[in-house]
């Protein structure tokens, strides 16, 4: 019987719970000095003075550096990997900054002391001269160029990205649509926060110039590399662990000045340099999500059948592009007609530099907005067309039959049936009597109304094949490395070059080659995140560590069985082909007493006594993945709310998600996955927001201030699935770490717009705190009476437009 499909608890928990996992700062690194960061408590200022005099002479101080004083320590400025257009305009930047700080938490000067409550009192003593600029906050200020941030680059745009196969067909779509749909949707600024905090610890190496490099990253293997790009040394001469990571939603996804530092400072000094941030440090200088200004049309005919969509955003970069800041709007560029079958599409990203952190890769990356402007606009259009939100997706749908679907975008989805989802998941809710629950509320002027709201999402995973990468202009390939090998003893160890983060990697891959090897996935032993024991790696973003990483150990797997296949067939002096392998042992057809256990097969390629000519000694396969496609895992979440109309408060009632990830390794672990998202996509949806002034300062830097939600805030979930396997990999699987995200943001906005529906509401801007909810009711109250109605208007409305 298979392991795989079973909901095995995670093998790697008990270390996690038990307190025995080492994070970056547990460890203990002898004769390490810490650094200590003095940020810019400007968002946009020149630097004409850095006095450091008092600060050098503070107790336990070694050094204090300016930008000025480090500006030879640089063989390459920070990286940007992601040059989207051969015209991108990128400021160059540095880990310290020299004359200008163009956001809060800028470093401008860097203390390294003895301990960190040394390097940290120091910071207090650095006595920095600004010269204070105008802040750039606004999207479309920023555009307009009134105030210009980097001086060389003379705008603030970056880059124009469009993707419209046939502009005349849309055109002519919308001429000829019968009704038209405009709408314009804010996406608020998120703070990833991981429960560890970022880290790095960098230790030198007695002899041959090495550096062994402890970092809280999710890309051990590509920071190795752009550390050595960087800091200009040899890529061989660096080893990078990721020992036990607290998390990442993408925020560890990058690679960051204080990780260049210490790299530079451990150069120069011949000492370890560590540093940790804090909580204050994470807000304003680990990079934040989303930033977005989305304006979205559809085309619908006379039935509500979408025949176009035209997608054009503002982006915002933060003041500096990261490691992939530009190609995060890009990632959602082919999804903004979401699960429909559209002929029609138009998509355009303005990108520009402002005042405040960068932006960069935040769970979902680029999908959870699209699918977010997407499903808005379809309860938009089900409103205009005057049908349920559930009809009018069941008439636009792509139908099943239609996969492999080529998109209008120009993607091959792999496999999809969606009204399955749709329907389970109505059916969860009890959709029929929540509706009459509603009219009856309605009819009752009750101040608590109900909600139901919907989303059906399609997520692009599994990234990426490395042709498509090339073909956006990203620099680096997308496959997976992995290597299996049966030990003398029977045990089986594999190595990945994904690295885990809370996803449970140790667990899943055990049970790939369990199921393959017929042993206990106790048996499996998987090494990662060390650069030295795992060379070749792409690392874990994107939802692809499965579909690439854990392919790639099956191919692995299958490629040693293929090897054993053989030894066994010359111990047991049979043909290859008459031999069958089952609960890990290798039998001859019709005669069940010739056997030979796969332990011993491994024993006998070990001491290689008696093996088939030719035969290389030992078990052992290396397979590099690149997969032809991306996966499209999919579902339906619905969502359903109370909304009280004298207070504003929201409540969420209900959750249904039914997704569907293909084959399911462990339906534990993709419910676990399931379950975090979606927390995380509702917190956008009604709590968290960086809150910037228009001075460009973060208002809400700490946990007290923004607003992380716990368990409490939130009823069970009740999850189903169905099961659409790709055809893109052997295993049949897709993505499913950021469905969550993806799909309840949406679901939980459109519910509240459908409470509200009567109030004549039709948006509220994320996140849908009480005031934001209560303005948009006590708007159309006002309006009423106004004679301009245009004051009252909700932010982000557009309604829709009858052409006929």
């Amino acid at each position: 019987m298979s392991v795989l499909g079973t909901r095995l608890v995670r093998k790697e928990d008990p270390e996690l719970l038990t307190g025995e996992a080492r994070y970056v700062d547990d460890l203990t690194v002898p004769g390490a000095l810490w650094l200590g960061l003095v940020r810019s408590p400007h968002a946009h200022a020149r630097i004409t003075n850095v006095d450091t005099s008092a600060a050098a002479t503070m107790p336990g101080v070694r050094h204090v550096f300016t930008g000025a004083d480090l500006a030879d320590a640089w063989a390459a400025p920070m990286p940007c990997a992601w040059p989207v257009t051969a015209d991108m305009k990128a400021p160059e930047h540095h880990p310290v900054a020299g004359d200008k700080a163009c956001y809060v938490g800028d470093i401008v000067a860097v203390v390294v002391a003895d301990s960190r409550y040394a390097a940290r009192d120091a910071t207090e003593a650095v006595d920095v001269t600004y010269e204070e600029l105008p802040a750039v906050v606004d999207l479309e200020d920023a555009k307009s160029d009134r105030v210009v941030i980097h001086d060389a680059l003379g705008t603030n745009t970056s880059y124009v990205w469009e993707l419209t196969p046939d502009a005349a067909a849309v055109d002519q779509a919308f001429a000829d649509a019968r009704y038209r749909v405009s709408e314009t949707y804010l996406q608020q600024r998120l703070i990833p926060a991981a429960m560890e905090p970022r880290g790095v610890a960098v230790v030198p190496q007695p002899h041959g110039g090495e550096f062994t490099i402890y970092s809280a990253t999710q890309i051990p293997h590509i920071l190795k590399v752009m550390l050595g790009i960087t800091v200009g040394l040899p890529e061989q001469k660096l080893r990078v662990i990721a020992p036990s990571v607290g998390g990442g939603f993408g925020s560890k996804l990058n690679v960051y000045a204080e990780e260049v530092l210490a790299l530079a400072l451990a150069k120069k000094l011949g000492k370890p340099i560590r540093w940790t941030e804090d909580r204050t440090e994470n807000a304003q200088a680990t990079i934040q999500g989303r930033g977005q200004i989305q304006h979205i049309e559809l085309a619908a005919d006379e039935n509500g059948k979408v025949t176009a969509v035209r997608a054009d955003l503002v982006a915002d970069m933060g003041a500096y592009l990261q490691l992939v800041t530009p190609g995060i709007p890009l990632l959602g560029a082919f999804l903004y007609h979401g699960v429909y079958d559209v002929p029609n599409y138009s998509f355009r990203c303005t990108s520009v530099f402002t005042t405040k952190t960068p932006t960069d890769a935040y769970r979902g990356a680029g999908r959870p907005e699209a699918t977010y402007a997407i499903e808005r606009a379809m309860d938009a259009l089900a409103r205009e067309v005057g049908v349920d939100a559930a009809e009018i997706r069941r008439r636009n749908y792509i139908a099943p039959d239609k996969f492999p679907y080529e998109s209008a975008a120009g993607l091959v989805f792999d496999s999809g049936n969606y009204e399955p989802t749709l329907d389970r998941a109505l059916e969860l809710v009890g959709v029929e009597q929540l509706r009459q629950d509603q009219e009856r509320r309605r009819a009752d002027g009750s101040s608590k109304q109900l909600g139901v709201g919907i989303s059906t999402y399609v997520e692009m995973c599994g990234l990426a094949p490395s042709r498509v990468l090339a073909s956006l202009n990203y620099s680096a390939g997308g496959w997976e490395s992995a290597t299996v090998r049966l030990l003398p003893t029977g045990v089986v160890q594999v190595v990945t070059g994904t690295t885990p983060h809370g996803q449970g990697h140790e667990t899943s891959w055990s049970m790939i080659v369990a199921d393959r090897f017929g042993c206990s996935p106790d048996d499996v032993e998987v090494l990662h995140s060390d650069t030295a024991i795992t060379p070749l790696g792409m690392d874990t973003y994107g939802s692809r560590s499965l579909a690439v990483g854990g392919t790639a150990v099956a191919m692995a797997a299958d490629k040693v069985l293929d090897k054993a296949k053989a030894i066994a067939a010359h111990q047991l002096e049979a043909a290859e082909e008459d031999l069958e392998f089952t609960d890990g042992q290798f039998r001859v057809r019709g005669t069940p007493d010739r056997s030979m256990a796969l332990g011993a097969v491994a024993f006998e390629a070990f001491t290689a006594h008696n093996l088939p000519e030719g035969v290389e000694p030992n078990l052992e396969s290396q397979v590099t993945f690149d997969p032809p496609n991306f996966v499209f895992p999919f579902g339906t979440h619905v969502a359903v709310v109370e909304v009280d109309t004298e207070t504003g408060a929201v409540e969420l009632l209900d959750y249904a998600a039914v997704d569907d990830c293909g084959n399911q390794v462990n339906p534990l672990i993709v419910e676990g996955q399931i379950h975090g998202g979606i927390v995380q996509g509702i917190a956008q949806a009604l709590y968290e927001e960086a809150v910037y002034d228009e001075d460009g300062l973060l208002r809400n830097p700490t946990l007290a201030d923004y607003l992380v939600p716990t368990a409490a805030e939130f009823p069970g979930f009740k999850l189903d699935h169905t099961v659409t396997p790709s055809p893109t990999n052997v295993l049949g699987v897709k993505g499913i770490g950021e469905a969550g995200t993806i799909a309840s943001t949406p679901a939980v906005m459109n519910a509240i717009v459908d409470a509200l529906t009567p109030y004549g509401v039709t948006d509220i801007p994320m996140p849908a705190a009480p005031m934001r909810v209560w303005a948009a009711i006590h708007g159309r109250e006002a309006r009423e009476e106004a004679t301009d109605d245009t004051a009252f208007r909700p932010s982000g409305s557009g309604g829709g437009i009858p052409t006929s």
